[in-house]
């Protein structure tokens, strides 16, 4: 009765982390972390290195979820092929760090790492409108893509996310619509979720996590990777749907005060 309860609350998470994806254009990585520490809890595996599993295991999940969000919109005309294509070498760079760094944290700095960032991207659902404020004519290029998008990379994969974010801010802010950004942050989730995914697996593989949850290989466990990766494919294509027809803003407000929740209670 547990594990139907666990494989239940598993794929509910996963059928919100598709939706958020396809809407927001976030990787999902921001409801998949939080629901599998506290799922994980539940089940009693609560030992040192749960967080490492928790955002490995994301980052997989973000793979099947942001590569079908990113095709619904592809088809949609809302992916921008070239700004993935220019970003590309930076983000790899960037999520190479972010992964490489793990190595050299702790489970508890981790966890205050993704506490911290979770209350930062929270800002932006929640106040959208300050930051239309600071608007550019056109997308970076040079010195200052290679940067942002080398951070992007980094960040995303200390928090186990697609970088949906800081990309639909760019976007937005330099004159893009936002379908179109949230779109094109879907293709650049495919990216980090897989380079960081296999990043967390191999570099998992050389650490013993105490307490680790069955049929987890490396950072990723494989019975939850498939539990919310089978029912986000299926939701991620109404999520991308729903970025065309509704108007986003309450919503995003909701998501916002939800990232702020989450912050305060992993920090504690």
């Amino acid at each position: 009765m547990e594990i139907v309860l666990l494989i239940t609350m598993l794929m509910a998470t996963g059928a919100v982390a598709g939706l958020c994806s396809g809407l927001f254009g976030v990787g999902g990585g921001f409801i998949v972390v939080p629901a599998l520490l506290f799922v994980l809890d539940m089940a009693g595996y609560r030992g040192d290195g749960i967080i490492f599993i928790a955002i490995g295991t994301s980052l997989a999940t973000i793979i099947l979820a942001s590569s079908r969000s990113a095709f619904t919109h592809w088809k949609l005309g809302s992916l921008d092929i070239q700004f993935v294509r220019t970003w590309l070498p930076w983000l790899t760079v960037g999520t190479l760090i972010g992964v490489s760094f793990t190595a050299l944290v702790s489970s508890r700095d981790l966890q205050f790492i993704f506490a911290v960032g979770v209350g930062a991207y929270s800002l932006f659902f929640l106040f959208p409108r300050a930051f239309s404020r600071f608007e550019f004519e056109s997308l970076p290029v040079g010195m200052t893509r290679a940067v942002l998008g080398t951070s992007v990379g980094g960040v995303s994969a200390l928090l186990g996310i697609g970088g949906g974010t800081p990309i639909v801010i760019t976007m937005t802010l330099c004159g893009r619509p936002i379908v179109e950004a949230v779109g094109t942050a879907a293709g650049v989730g495919v990216i980090i979720g897989l380079l960081g995914a296999a990043g967390f697996l191999i570099i998992g593989l050389t650490k013993v996590v105490v307490g680790a949850p069955p049929g987890s290989i490396g950072f990723i466990n494989i019975p939850a990777l498939i539990a919310i990766s089978a029912v986000s494919v299926v939701t991620a294509p109404y999520g991308a749907r729903l970025a065309h027809n509704v108007k986003t803003e309450s919503l995003k407000r909701g998501f916002g005060v939800y990232l702020l929740v989450v912050a305060v209670i992993i920090l504690q």
